[in-house]
């Protein structure tokens, strides 16, 4: 069982940078695919990010591609996501994500979840 806490939201003006932190604990780090997902109100959650085991893949949305970049630390059980060129309509609440082995972007697919953390730009 892993569990996930995610960190570093915030409030900032179009055009800022963020980096969202998710500590993973209870389980091997290596073992899991990691995520980030992203849910405005009113809307469906989506997929914005997500890299393999080893950190060597990545995939992007791609409304966020060239913008944003997803990295994991082993040594620290983190994986981050470096928030660039930020813009109001990525205002929402992130949410890091856990899975085996494989690559998806249907939130279904993925079995752990943290609580979010709030991102909110303003124009």
């Amino acid at each position: 069982q892993v569990q996930l806490v995610e960190s570093g939201g915030g409030l900032l003006q179009a055009g800022g940078s963020l980096r969202l932190s998710c500590a993973a604990s209870g389980g091997t780090f290596s073992s899991y695919v990691m995520g980030w997902f992203r849910q405005a109100p009113g809307k469906e959650r989506e997929f914005v990010a997500a890299i393999s085991r080893k950190g060597l893949t990545s995939l992007y949305a791609d409304s966020v591609k060239g913008r944003f970049t997803i990295s994991r630390d082993s040594a620290k059980n983190t994986v981050y996501l470096q928030m660039n060129s930020l813009k109001p309509g990525d205002t929402a609440v992130y949410y890091c994500a856990a899975k085996g082995p494989l690559i998806t972007v249907d939130p279904r697919a993925w079995a752990y979840w943290g609580q979010g953390t709030q991102v909110t730009v303003s124009s």
